[in-house]
């Protein structure tokens, strides 16, 4: 079995739960911290005896969930017990990044915090059922930068209901004020079914009109403020104007299509030919692992041709030629040389292959028509 690199903690710990959201999430349960950890770190050892996780690592994310809304003392101990790796990565809800959450990161390895800002408009964040506001973040950025983390990703959101372009263009704004390292863009997804969708539908359904310019207009007000475009949906400080690589090396790991690991509540693994998730109840998982045994897991058999074409569909959405080494198998090539023609898709050298701006702009759908 390989050795990932690649470590996700899944923290499910939030004070309520937005509207829009469909993580693995448990409202309140205080009390249950200390179990939590107590399990994590019984899978992280059987992982380990298992070959699966190596004793020192690339990268560790440690998501959510609110990870910061967990009991200070036990997260102290599960980020002070996790293997060391060269970035350490912990997601924060503004509201609970205090100064003293703020030291216990920076004392305990955390190399980056990424925090989820979405938007700075209050009757938007009211709109997503969000609990921090603008100053919130504002705040959540300066405690951070007094304990010394020099290595700040901001969340946004498009598409909320009842976002202008207006908006959108205030938000970009606020966020670039903070200079954050890291800008991460996302389109409002609204899984169809939940309340959200429910009370949003025909909003969400304008704002589907829209979201084309509007990700056009990220990407330009971005671009043009020094950022590099380096994912679909991910922009970080140009390495000339930073003097370092400020990409997500964890995040760059699942593109790149190499193995991880997924302790928690939910969390999902890609280990050689495997893909297993672990049980969403809470209950099942920390009443397995009190007993020295692995949680419930789905697990899902991956044959060398689905790997492949993950890769290429992963791969495509980073600015970097994708190695096509051992890929020719999953490619229609008469389908590349057509979009070559339409300038969607380029060979910048004979063994790599990237999406040109236009084509990045398509996204999935042009990759799509890759497969063979």
């Amino acid at each position: 079995m390989s050795r990932s690199q690649h470590l996700y903690v899944h923290l499910p710990f939030c004070k309520h739960r937005c509207g829009y959201c469909d993580f693995v999430t448990v409202v309140g349960r205080r009390g249950e911290h200390t179990a939590y950890v107590d399990a994590l770190l019984a899978e992280l050892r059987l992982e380990q005896r298992a070959g699966s996780v190596g004793e020192s690592l690339d990268t560790v994310f440690v998501g959510g969930g609110t990870p910061t809304l967990t009991e200070p003392r036990e997260l102290r101990r599960l980020l002070a017990t996790l293997p060391p790796a060269l970035e350490v990565t912990v997601e924060a809800n503004p509201e609970t990044v205090t100064p003293e959450v703020a030291r216990l990161l920076a004392a305990t390895g955390v190399t980056r915090v990424s925090i989820g800002a979405q938007t700075f408009q209050p009757r938007l964040l009211a709109v997503l059922d969000r609990v921090a506001g603008p100053d919130d973040v504002r705040r959540a950025v300066y405690h951070l930068r007094d304990a010394s983390v020099d290595n700040i990703s901001l969340d946004l959101v498009y598409g909320i209901p009842g976002q202008s372009a207006a908006d959108l263009d205030a938000d970009l704004d606020a966020a670039l004020e903070l200079q954050p390292e890291h800008l991460s863009c996302y389109e409002l997804e609204a899984k169809p079914g939940t309340r959200f969708t429910h009370r949003h539908g025909p909003e969400l359904e304008r704002q589907a009109e829209a979201m084309e310019s509007y990700f056009e207009r990220v990407v330009a007000t971005l671009t043009e403020r020094g950022y590099r475009w380096y994912e679909t949906a991910s922009f970080c400080v140009a390495p000339e104007r930073a003097g370092r690589d400020l990409r997500s090396r964890h995040n760059l790991g699942y593109w790149l299509g190499h193995d991880y690991l997924g302790l928690g509540v939910g969390a999902v693994s890609t280990i050689d030919t495997r893909r297993w998730r672990n049980t969403p109840r809470l209950a099942r998982y920390l009443d397995a692992l009190a007993h020295g045994l692995a949680p419930p897991r789905e697990v899902e058999p991956l044959s060398a041709e689905t790997r492949q074409q993950e890769r290429v569909l992963l791969g495509l959405r980073l600015d970097e030629p994708l190695p096509l080494d051992g890929l020719e198998g999953v490619l229609d090539m008469a389908a590349l040389d057509r979009l070559e023609r339409l300038d969607l898709a380029r060979r910048p050298r004979p063994d790599g292959l990237a999406l040109t701006e236009r084509g990045r702009f398509l996204g999935g759908g042009v990759t799509a028509r890759l497969l063979a």
